[in-house]
């Protein structure tokens, strides 16, 4: 069954929001700790003093969202040329925005690594899901 191309589009804009919200949060761990009173020449190349654990909790989260989601937005992409997004391909971008804020909630709350971890795992599982879809689609097209 054939559906809406740009439906593949809804779960990426929301881990585009959730970057958006980690620059945001990432922003203001740093104003904070320049704030508290560390140096903030450490921000021009990042020598020196480490900054604080809430800080760099914040930068983390931020460069983490620039790693495998970018396999996601390569995949939903790819989906949406192919002209291949199905149900499946549906679940698997979803699931995989669930994952990615379930992830990120953890990390800048509680910051549990197993939780964090789990959530992690989950979202790995639905991005080679996302692409075995996409695969079996551009096989199909040969």
């Amino acid at each position: 069954m054939l559906y809406n191309q740009t439906l593949i589009f809804l779960p990426v804009l929301v881990v585009v929001a959730l970057t958006l919200v980690a620059f945001v949060r990432m922003a203001m761990g740093r104003a904070a700790a320049v704030k508290a009173g560390h140096d903030p020449a450490y921000y021009r190349a990042h020598h020196g003093a480490p900054e604080p654990e809430s800080a760099a909790a914040g930068a983390r989260h931020w460069d983490n969202l620039f790693e495998l989601p970018t396999l996601f937005y390569a995949g939903s992409l790819t989906a949406f040329v192919l002209g291949a997004v199905s149900g499946w391909t549906l679940v698997f971008a979803w699931g995989y925005a669930a994952a990615r804020v379930v992830q990120s909630a953890v990390h800048m709350t509680y910051n549990n690594p197993g939780h964090r971890g789990l959530a992690f795992v989950v979202g790995v599982l639905f991005v080679f899901a996302l692409w075995i879809n996409v695969a079996l689609a551009v096989f199909a097209g040969l």
